[in-house]
This record gives C-alpha cells, structure tokens and sequence, in this order.
C-alpha cells in the first residue's frame, strides 16, 4: 500500500473522530449518536473492498464487528453510571476491564462456535 493511500485512510477516519467529539462537546446526546453511527466500520469496510476485493473477507469483517459490538455494550452501561459515582480515570479502567471481560468471553465462545473472531 503507498503511504499516500495509508495517509488518506487516516486523515478521513481522524476527521470521523474529531466530528463527533466536536458535536458532543455541544450537545452530548448528538455526539453520542454519530460516535454510535457505523461510520468507522463502514469505512473500514471501505477501504477493506478496495483493498482486496474479497466479499468472504468483508463478510467476516462485518460479522467480528458486531459480535465485538455487542460484546463490548455492557462496558457503555458501566460508564453511564461510574462517571457519575466514581470519576473519569476509575470509570475508564471499569468500563475497560468490562470490555475485556466481553471480548474473553466473546473469544472462547468464538472459539467454540466457529465465529469470526
């Protein structure tokens, strides 16, 4: 891949980030609504296509993808409320190791089902 490719790729995907910050410095529930918006996957599958061109690969890509969504969406009930009871830098690591306990589970589960995870 040219570095100028790997670039674009990059500065598309910041500029996603940056929006979405910028808009829920405004208005939290907005920003959280772009940030929830597939945005990252949709590009990712994106670039992936013009990539390699391999539907089975994109199939499995979009597959991992929601299962790691859905995997990781008790850690964003978890920050709901530590934020409000525990603080930033403690809410974080919680709501981390919540997301790790997921993916673990999700990988051993993966393992034994066939899922591509």
């Amino acid at each position: 891949m040219m570095w100028g490719q790997l670039a674009a790729k990059a500065l598309v995907s910041g500029v996603l980030v940056a929006a979405a910050s910028e808009i829920a410095r405004r208005s939290p529930g907005w920003g959280g609504l772009v940030a929830s918006l597939p945005l990252t996957t949709l590009l990712a599958l994106t670039w992936l296509w013009r990539d390699t061109h391999d539907p089975a690969r994109l199939a499995d890509f979009a597959a991992g993808t929601a299962l790691y969504v859905t995997a990781a969406l008790p850690a964003f009930a978890v920050l709901a409320l530590a934020f409000r009871r525990i603080g930033f830098v403690p809410a974080l690591a919680l709501g981390c190791g919540v997301a790790m306990a997921g993916y673990g589970l999700l990988m051993i589960a993966g393992r034994r089902f066939g899922w591509p995870v």
